[in-house]
């Protein structure tokens, strides 16, 4: 199967998508306005399928892959959403402790993407941990839409609470050094901006085209943070200039990029708006910046 990029599609068939998967229109709205860029061969549902993600064709390290140990992890939320489950990944061959990484997933749940994504930040020696944030109600569906209709259900402020209990339950691990860093992307890089505020001891957070926090709750930020963004996302870039603001005014240490050019989404490997380039970019300074913060400074020299 040929892979398509965002260069395959009008520009307003990208945008009426954004809209779409954050539940801005429907499905049928969706298919609707998309209806006028159809062409021979590729109707509007044929649209909506080429734009949605396929966790096959983007899959890097397999779950069973010999290099890691990976497994689902279950613990007790402590604002009353019953039991929470996330899915723990760490290499096999791991030698004394390892700095430890959230991974905070986008507005569908631990749907495979993520768990791919934590499986590659434990090949770069963390150990990693992503939540289902979709737990209370049964876990990620297995299906993007319906993930997107529970999501709706959920208590944002729970849910926000229970993102912070689940990095307490890295701080905690026996096998981790006690440093914390975070990631994560669209909603989940909201997300990370919210735990940076909370959380006075997070050793470092990476949020990926996330929605920003208020300029109060920003002057409570202690970690080092990494941000960034797509050139082409016009919905969340509006928020970044009164962030940058608070961020110079609150004192906080911060890197920010503006990836030109590209779409929102961009480092998710499983959809058309993912662009190699910047997503090799971006996550190659995402390491760094976690092997900066979360690790000794002997170690990361190699001493």
């Amino acid at each position: 199967m040929t892979r398509k990029t965002a260069n395959d599609f009008d520009p307003e068939v990208l945008t009426l998508f954004d809209k779409y998967v954050h539940g801005d229109i429907s499905r049928r709205g969706f298919l609707s306005s998309a209806a006028k860029f159809a062409v021979v061969g590729l109707g509007a549902e044929a649209l909506l399928e080429a734009l949605n993600p396929k966790f096959a064709l983007a899959q890097q390290v397999a779950g069973n892959d010999p290099r890691i140990i990976a497994k689902y992890v279950e613990y007790p939320s402590p604002e009353g959403n019953g039991t929470l489950r996330g899915y723990l990944v760490q290499p096999a061959k791991a030698t004394g402790k390892l700095p430890t990484v959230l991974v905070i997933h986008e507005n569908r749940g631990l749907n495979p993407h993520i768990e791919d994504i934590t499986r590659r930040i434990a090949l770069d020696n963390f150990i990693a941990f992503a939540p289902d944030g979709l737990a209370s109600v049964g876990g990620y569906p297995g299906d993007e839409d319906k993930a997107r209709e529970l999501f709706q259900k959920l208590d944002k402020a729970k849910l926000q609470a229970d993102f912070v209990t689940a990095a307490g339950v890295l701080k905690n691990l026996p096998e981790g050094n006690g440093k914390v860093g975070a990631v994560g992307f669209c909603y989940g890089g909201g997300i990370v901006n919210f735990l940076a505020a909370r959380i006075p001891d997070l050793a470092a957070a990476v949020p990926f085209y996330g929605s920003q926090p208020t300029a109060e709750e920003t002057a409570k930020i202690k970690a080092p943070l990494l941000i960034h963004y797509a050139g082409n996302d016009e919905r969340i870039n509006a928020g970044w200039p009164a962030y940058e603001a608070a961020l110079k005014t609150a004192g906080v240490k911060y890197e920010a990029y503006v990836y030109e050019g590209v779409q929102h989404g961009f480092n998710n490997d499983t959809t058309p708006r993912f662009d190699e380039a910047a997503a090799k970019l971006a996550w190659g300074r995402t390491i760094k910046f976690f092997n900066d913060n979360l690790r000794n400074q002997q170690f990361v020299n190699g001493f």
